[in-house]
């Protein structure tokens, strides 16, 4: 049982812990994406697409994809969707079967910068 004493103390410890998510919160983390993480598609998409948590600045985020042998496949044409300012994508050629990596970066309008990958495979 907690006692009078130590209530104020819990009350302040749970405050500190939502103050830290919240602030957890601000950042830019990948929501989805497609193709999907970890996924297996048969067909080459046109495109790679990530959706994130909070709206990006273009300028300073950054979407690549390698082939198995650590070569870039995309056009280097990364982008901001026009009409929803949290999905990031970059064009890719008809890509052969095998397995991609994607490597993100993404700073988020308040400035906060992330960064990561994920891969997928392109089956036969």
């Amino acid at each position: 049982m907690i006692t009078r004493m130590k209530t104020p103390r819990l009350i302040l410890w749970i405050a500190l812990l939502l103050a830290n998510v919240r602030f957890a919160d601000a950042h830019a983390f990948p929501d989805h994406a497609d193709p999907k993480v970890g996924g297996a598609i048969h067909a080459s998409p046109p495109e790679v697409k990530v959706w994130f948590t909070q709206k990006l600045v273009v300028v300073f985020c950054n979407l690549q994809v390698f082939d198995a042998t650590g070569k870039e496949v995309d056009k280097h044409d990364k982008k901001i969707d026009a009409k929803d300012s949290t999905l990031l994508m970059v064009s890719v050629p008809p890509l052969k079967p095998g397995k991609y990596k994607v490597v993100w970066r993404a700073t988020s309008v308040d400035t906060h910068v992330t960064h990561g990958d994920f891969s997928f495979v392109v089956t036969p």
